[in-house]
């Protein structure tokens, strides 16, 4: 038998009801989830700055995207595979990601001749006043260097190149530090000076030959440094190259020096 609620029975009950407000939390927190899903109301998602909102999308991960493609031509391995998968905590790709390109690349030095222009060994002493030989040597010498690097230009300069008698520097010159271009050669030379160097014991084996001349046995000996900015001043490559010619000098004579393949060592 259905039972039918009196006018009575209602009114007791009205009070009896929870009152339910009407109004809406629009800011909850982001993790939260709870909430009437038969709403048409959505939460609005709590960001802590307008540059975090939809319409400004987050500075770090555009900022990482951009550099990121805007050295993807550059990092890329030999495989052909881009060389950016393996970043850092800032976004960059790794260094190592270059070596595995071939780069950086060792410039190339190739010596080419010694002009002596002066030779002279005389009698003399040294600023204590002992007696010994002296020796007077003045040149140039010019040798081609190449920078192989498709990607970056490179900073060249060098040790003092000295001229060695003996384990006697007895002339001396400095390579003038400039800039070289990507896929470059370029010719350089440098003027060697040494004047009335003291041989003392070692200047009793040096005689005069036919001609009036004298030979006399050197050594060049130099280092060439290079420094190049592979990705602006991020990331940077440094060589050296040690270089070794024995060679004779012969003052009866005023041809250049020529240096043949294999003439000097380079390390």
């Amino acid at each position: 038998m259905m039972h039918t609620k009196s006018e009575s029975d209602i009114t007791s009950l009205a009070p009896s009801s929870p009152s339910r407000p009407v109004y809406y939390v629009q800011s909850p927190s982001r993790d939260s989830h709870d909430g009437d899903k038969s709403s048409s109301m959505h939460a609005t998602p709590n960001y802590n700055s307008p540059m975090e909102s939809p319409s400004h999308p987050s500075f770090g991960r555009h900022s990482r995207n951009s550099s990121a493609s805007r050295f993807s031509g550059i990092f890329r391995s030999s495989s052909g595979r881009k060389g950016g998968r393996k970043r850092n905590d800032k976004g960059w790709p790794e260094c190592n990601v270059i070596v595995e390109e071939g780069k950086p690349y060792k410039a190339e030095v190739i010596v080419k001749s010694l002009a002596v222009s002066n030779i002279y060994i005389g009698e003399g002493s040294d600023f204590t006043g002992v007696p010994t030989k002296m020796l007077t040597v003045n040149g140039s010498l010019r040798m081609n260097i190449y920078n192989p690097a498709a990607f970056f230009g490179i900073h060249v300069s060098s040790m003092p190149v000295n001229l060695v008698y003996s384990e006697i520097t007895v002339a001396t010159g400095q390579l003038k530090k400039y800039f070289q271009p990507r896929k470059s050669h370029r010719i350089v030379s440098v003027n060697l000076e040494g004047t009335k160097v003291p041989l003392y014991g070692a200047g009793s084996s040096l005689a005069p030959v036919s001609n009036n001349g004298i030979e006399v046995p050197l050594t060049l000996q130099f280092e060439i440094r290079t420094r190049g900015e592979v990705v602006g001043k991020l990331v940077k490559t440094r060589h050296r190259v040690q270089i070794s010619c024995p060679l004779v000098v012969d003052s009866a004579s005023t041809k250049p020096i020529k240096f043949k393949k294999g003439s000097c060592t380079y390390s």
